[in-house]
């Protein structure tokens, strides 16, 4: 059924649980028509049974990305007011330890799906003259930590290609924002762990101690890191981002990223690596 004319829509990349399923589900809440995506067939059975519009979305694969889109639009009439670019995954391990096949299939997801995505929407809302295009990135896309690097290396060049397609943008009344969380209680950990355990061979690693405890970590998803928030810290922010008539360029969710903004403006690089080392 095609949106009415009064109703916005959106699409939502990594609904199956955390900051997407949220996000879906209350932006339909108030008032939105929210095309919902999930990668796994099992994840799209479980979304369609909340009554969200949903459909399957790989990022990593073209042929998904393009019938994603036209089921979409299909739906839509052709329409879409709203993106919001959350599927991500992070591939943890020391980039001594990361293959070329761990690094790609890590931006595959990450920047070039989502890439590939956002250029299949911006000319449905280049022809509707607005639109409004938000991207979940990371305070990991801007700071570095230890064993992070395939993830901050997308974050880092998600946070480029952004700030090159809003100046790209500019008078199409299309807006393109960027939300920065520091750390949110998702299931982001297990996700993680199973990348770590696909390309990590820890026992033949020189790191095998710091992925010990690393393993712990990830597979433990009741611990949470100092300052840790909850996923309508995000969601809240999304709003501002999709609903206020002057959307702010970045949206800086949890204290970490806030106290590491300032950080990285005021201090030297090396005495901004000596904390980070110890984080």
């Amino acid at each position: 059924m095609p949106s009415s004319r009064n109703e916005k829509s959106i699409l939502v990349t990594g609904c199956s649980s955390g900051i997407g399923r949220l996000a879906a589900l209350t932006l339909r809440e108030r008032g939105w028509r929210v095309f919902a995506t999930v990668r796994r067939e099992r994840d799209l059975i479980a979304l369609r049974e909340t009554g969200l519009e949903a459909c399957r979305l790989d990022l990593a694969d073209s042929a998904s990305i393009r019938e994603a889109m036209d089921w979409v639009l299909e739906q839509s009439g052709g329409r879409l007011d709203a993106l919001f670019n959350n599927g991500a995954f992070g591939q943890p391990g020391a980039l001594e330890d990361l293959s070329r096949e761990a690094l790609r299939e890590q931006f595959e997801v990450n920047l070039f799906g989502t890439h590939e995505l956002t250029r299949r929407i911006i000319p449905v809302m280049r022809a509707a003259g607005s639109g409004r295009i938000v991207q979940n990135s990371s305070v990991l896309g801007f700071v570095a930590l230890r064993y992070r690097g395939a993830y901050i290396a997308s974050k880092f060049a998600l946070e480029g290609l952004t700030d090159t397609l809003r100046l790209e943008l500019a008078g199409s009344g299309i807006r393109v924002i960027l939300i920065e969380p520091g750390p949110i209680a998702t299931r982001f950990r297990a996700n993680g762990l199973a990348a770590f355990q696909r390309h990590i061979d820890a026992q033949g690693s020189i790191h095998r101690e710091a992925y010990r405890k690393e393993v712990a970590r990830l597979g433990n998803e009741t611990a949470d890191t100092p300052f840790t928030l909850p996923p309508e810290a995000v969601v809240h922010r999304l709003i501002h981002a999709l609903e206020s008539p002057r959307p702010r360029l970045r949206y800086r969710v949890t204290a970490p990223t806030r106290i590491f903004a300032i950080l990285k403006r005021i201090l030297p690089a090396v005495w901004l690596d000596a904390i980070l080392v110890r984080v």
